[in-house]
């Protein structure tokens, strides 16, 4: 319940105004925070070399969707999409430096989007059994 009294807060705002205020404090938090969130990031050239790879992933799988559609050419495509995925994640989307959570969440995504993939290819018969 709030107080009506003007003063009643006063303290509490003195309190705040001090820690918010205090150099020394705000330099241990920020050297506090930078050491929980850093780590090593890739170069920019890193990241030239990664995005090159995936344009020529993209190319290979372009031409591959020109060829007659076997089961080969489907598993290769699939195979190709798991892997720039990974990429995408891993690097430009910075889950390699993330929680291991968040890594299996998006490792699950994958499986079951890859499962259901699959699923869809054996009732429309793109795979034989």
């Amino acid at each position: 319940m709030a107080s009506t009294h003007p003063d009643a807060d006063a303290p509490a705002a003195a309190t705040v105004a001090a820690v918010v205020e205090d150099p020394v404090l705000d330099a241990e938090l920020a050297g506090e925070a930078a050491a929980i969130s850093r780590h090593a990031h890739p170069s920019d050239g890193t990241y030239i070399l990664i995005a090159f790879g995936l344009a020529v992933a993209t190319a290979v799988e372009v031409g591959l969707y020109y060829l007659k559609s076997t089961s080969l050419t489907t598993v290769s495509l699939l195979a190709l999409m798991v892997l720039k995925f990974s990429i995408v994640v891993a690097f430009f989307m910075h889950l390699r430096f993330d929680s291991p959570v968040l890594r299996r969440l998006f490792t699950f995504g994958l499986s079951l989007a890859v499962f259901v993939y699959t699923v869809v290819f054996f009732i429309f018969g793109v795979f034989h059994i």
